[in-house]
């Protein structure tokens, strides 16, 4: 189980006290910079973290599925520090901040969780900025793609269909020199494309 799931009775718990919304593809539920208010439980379907440049650049910080939840940032009062949006039709319970100090004081469980969460997400966006100062394109596509990856046999798929794009705001990079690298990968016979998902053939060579 994902670790930053709800464990069901919780996640019951806490869901009763909101209500359902369902949302679109590609809706914006969240804009970076508006009055936070509200804690976000996706039900079903996923929602994407993101945040943008003034030139339009996007990067993922990002995904959540079922039983995971966002908006947690903005339970302070401060403004969001992300947009959200749903990558694919997504049901979710919303629960207004209001409700969350008297939640936390019945479920002091929800307290381990959310500061348990809040320490993995630290440490995930401690290592993309080391990733972004310290690596090239390819080691950082290359750690993304075993980072996300998973065995099957003597291979590793991305369980995820990634488009070139995603994999470039997921890396902080353009979407031409990810072209360029996967190109690379395939024709060396590293990489494969099956059923518009990334295989990984053999292990990815340290340096390119």
């Amino acid at each position: 189980m994902n670790d930053d799931r709800l464990p069901p009775s919780l996640l019951a718990a806490l869901a009763a006290r909101g209500n359902s919304r369902s949302f679109r593809a590609q809706t914006i539920l969240l804009n970076e910079g508006d009055a936070g208010g509200s804690l976000y439980i996706v039900l079903s379907g996923r929602l994407r973290v993101y945040a943008s440049s003034p030139e339009g650049r996007d990067v993922i910080l990002s995904e959540h599925g079922p039983g995971e939840y966002v908006g947690e940032l903005s339970l302070d009062g401060t403004p969001r520090s992300a947009s959200v949006k749903a990558v694919e039709a997504t049901t979710c319970c919303v629960v207004a901040a209001a409700q969350v100090p008297e939640f936390l004081a019945e479920h002091p469980e929800f307290a381990l969780h959310l500061t348990q969460k809040l320490t993995r997400m630290v440490r995930r966006l401690t290592e993309q900025v080391k990733s972004l100062a310290l690596q090239d394109v390819y080691g950082r596509i290359a750690r993304m793609l075993m980072e996300m990856s998973k065995p099957q046999g003597d291979e590793r798929i991305v369980p995820l269909k990634l488009t070139q794009q995603d994999i470039a705001d997921r890396v902080g990079s353009s979407r031409e020199m990810v072209n360029r690298v996967m190109k690379e990968l395939t024709s060396g016979g590293y990489v494969q494309m099956r059923e518009g998902r990334i295989v990984l053939r053999r292990k990815l060579p340290s340096a390119w």
